[in-house]
This record gives C-alpha cells, sequence and structure tokens, in this order.
C-alpha cells in the first residue's frame, strides 16, 4: 500500500490521532476531531535487544539458512516486534565471530531481515564462570576480554549496532569497557558477581546498561549482600528485565521497579527457539532444553532456566499484570527504552517508516488483535 491512514487512540499522550503515511513513510500525526473507537490504539513496534532464536529456529547453529532466519523474523513480527537484536551467546571466541559472519551475509540477502535485525547482541564469553552466575552459558568457555578481541569484534561486525554483555569483574574488563565504548559498541553488565565498586568503574568506563537482572545469578543469594542490592544502589544504568513471571517473580519485579524507577528499566523476552513455538525439547546452542506445558525453559533434571518462550506483545502486557498498570505504561519499556539505549529511532515520528501496531485492547488490559504494519504493508493480524 503506497498510501494509507489509520485512526486510533495514541499509546503515550492517549489522545486520539490520525496517522497518515505515503511510500511506507509516516507523512503526519495530528490531532483527530473524530473519536476512534474506544479500543482502537496506535503504538510503535516493539524493540527486543536479546532475542537467542524463534519460532523453533535456534540462532546459535551454524548450518542456518535465509529461510529459517526469515521464519524466525517473521514469527517476531507477527508477535509486535519491528527490530530485534540477534543475540549470540558464550562459544568459543572464533566460533562466535565465525557465527556473527555467516548471519550478517544471511541478513544482506533479505529486505525483511535488514530491517528488522537492527544489529547484534553478544552475549559472552566475557562472563563469570561462577556456579549460578555463568546460568546457561558454558562456563568453560569464558575468557578474560582482552584489547584483540574488542577489535576482532568490532571488524566482524562493520558499522553494525553493538551490544555486548560482559561481567566487569573479569580481568581487563574496566578497559575493555573503554575502549569498546570509544569503538561505538553498548555495553551492558551481566552474568556477574561484581561488587559495588567495580560496578562503578565499569560505569565511569562507559557501560551502559545491566542485561536481565534477576537472571544469570543464583537461585538462593546471601541476604546481606548481593548483586540485587548492589545494583538497587547503582544508578547510572539501563536495566533489562524479562517480564514473563517465571525468570523475575511478580513481587520482585515491583520492588525493582520502586528501587531502580521506571524511566531506566526496559523488557526484554530473552526468547530461545521455543518462543512462537510448542513445547518440547529444544536447542540453545549445544544445550539441549525442555520446554513445558507452563512455558518455562529449562535444562533436563535442573530448574535452572535457559531463555524463555513468551513472545514479545505478550511479555509487554505480562509486565502490566504483574505491576497491575494500564499497558500504555509498559510499552515504552519495550519499544521506545530499548531503541534510545541503541540510539535508534523511536515512538511515531512524521519522517519515520510507517511501521507500528494497531491493537484492539479492553480497559482491562486484554488484548483482543493485534495488526502489524511494516512501512505502510498490514504484514500481520492476530
Amino acid at each position: 500500500m503506497s498510501e494509507g491512514e489509520v485512526q486510533a487512540w495514541h499509546y503515550a499522550t492517549r489522545q486520539p490521532v490520525r496517522v497518515h503515511w505515503k511510500n511506507g513513510r509516516i507523512l503526519f500525526i495530528e490531532h483527530s476531531t473524530t473519536k476512534p473507537s474506544p479500543h482502537t490504539w496506535i503504538a510503535p513496534g516493539l524493540v527486543d535487544l536479546q532475542i537467542n532464536g524463534f519460532a523453533g529456529v535456534d540462532f546459535q547453529q551454524d548450518n542456518l539458512k535465509v529461510d529459517d532466519l526469515l521464519r524466525a523474523t517473521r514469527g517476531l513480527i507477527e508477535a509486535g516486534c519491528a527490530r530485534y537484536l540477534l543475540t549470540i551467546i558464550t562459544d568459543q571466541w572464533d566460533k562466535m565471530l565465525n557465527r556473527l559472519q555467516h548471519l550478517r551475509n544471511l541478513r544482506a540477502q533479505s529486505p525483511v531481515l535488514r530491517s528488522a535485525i537492527a544489529g547484534w547482541h553478544i552475549e559472552g564469553p566475557f562472563l563469570s564462570g561462577q556456579p549460578g552466575f555463568a546460568g546457561a552459558h558454558d562456563a568453560s568457555a569464558m575468557i578474560d576480554p582482552l584489547p584483540e578481541h574488542i577489535h576482532q569484534l568490532r571488524k566482524t561486525a562493520g558499522e553494525d549496532l553493538l551490544l555486548l554483555t560482559l561481567a566487569p569483574e573479569r580481568l581487563e574488563a574496566i578497559a575493555a569497557i573503554a575502549l569498546a565504548a570509544s569503538l561505538g559498541i553498548r555495553v551492558s553488565l551481566g552474568h556477574t558477581n561484581a561488587q559495588h565498586k567495580r560496578l562503578l568503574q565499569a560505569i565511569k568506563a562507559g557501560a551502559v546498561g545491566f542485561t536481565h537482572l534477576g537472571n544469570g545469578c543464583p537461585r538462593e543469594l546471601d541476604r546481606h549482600d548481593n548483586i540485587l542490592w548492589r545494583m538497587f544502589e547503582t544508578k547510572g544504568l539501563k536495566v533489562s528485565l524479562i517480564p514473563d513471571a517465571f525468570h523475575v517473580s511478580p513481587p520482585l519485579f515491583r520492588l525493582i521497579h520502586r528501587a531502580i524507577g521506571g524511566d531506566s528499566i526496559y523488557y526484554t523476552t530473552d526468547a530461545m527457539a521455543a518462543a512462537g513455538a510448542p513445547p518440547g525439547r529444544y536447542t540453545i546452542g549445544r544445550v539441549e532444553v525442555d520446554v513445558a506445558e507452563d512455558g518455562i525453559v529449562r535444562k533436563p533434571g535442573s530448574p535452572l532456566f535457559a531463555g524463555s518462550s513468551i513472545d514479545p506483545v505478550r511479555a509487554a502486557f505480562r509486565a502490566a499484570e504483574m505491576l497491575d498498570c494500564p499497558w500504555q505504561e509498559t510499552w515504552p519499556r519495550s519499544s521506545d527504552v530499548p531503541a534510545q539505549l541503541m540510539g535508534l529511532p523511536f515512538g511515531l515520528q512524521a519522517g519515520q517508516p510507517a511501521t507500528f501496531c494497531v491493537l484492539q485492547v479492553t480497559p482491562e488490559n486484554w488484548l483482543e488483535e493485534l495488526q502489524v504494519y511494516r512501512d505502510g504493508e498490514m504484514v500481520a493480524t492476530n
């Protein structure tokens, strides 16, 4: 569709608006004198900075084809996710770099992939190898971040957006953070047991985020001193949470919002291959995981979680459910805030691509219908 228009309630202002687009870009957004249906809302597409796989596709496999990546990406788009960072998790460093190059080659073959994959999230191998803090990552593959690693990563990714999760207590980590920041790589702390002083050093060096707080740590923590308490008194980072009600319990989810503040929080699904797919056995790299009917992803015979099976739009609404607030308050933490963190356009603005969601939502926060538009074309409705 070269030209079109939607009248709906604006997700942020909660005022009636008329959004008009032409040739795939928003031409104008103006106040509408005609009130739309009270259930019809317009909001920007979601942005997820940590996607390990989707729709049965594991991004950690080396034999992926472009059709695999397209299937996963189209599944994410149907779930309201307009852009995402494809995540590569801990492995041997040369294998991670080769995987990144292969995925970049696949992305280059499709306009859909070039539009949707905004960049890359490298989660490891510079993480804590301590039990619990390594999470589902291979502790034996953990290494200290050296300058050559950072330069290799930047060279392999070209000018693409990069988010690098590392543990700041590793040797040379502070220097690596400073170097990465100087090369335009956003650094997020995670899978870490760093002391408060070390967290502050990392922020001073250029760290900007914290990856899935409440996870990447042991199930049982010292009640007097642990990574949660240290992060509660550490300011200056954008903190991601997995809002599936499993990775972070609803009470802890609410406490984190009170302690850290909603303006410093964004949501990620940390989705893996089981997201957008039925229960069963799946992989994350070399690790096999089971997904039960309850949707929880676990290593077989282990209580440890290994990614999630929730999709982006359900995650935004699950967050609202846990916080007992309107969905319009949690939507920006799944769209605007992560986009800002990575320097991506955010919100609904004239001149931007006509990529957005039209939602039918009841006053009780119940999502009845989701329509997804990409470059002015409706590409999904469910």
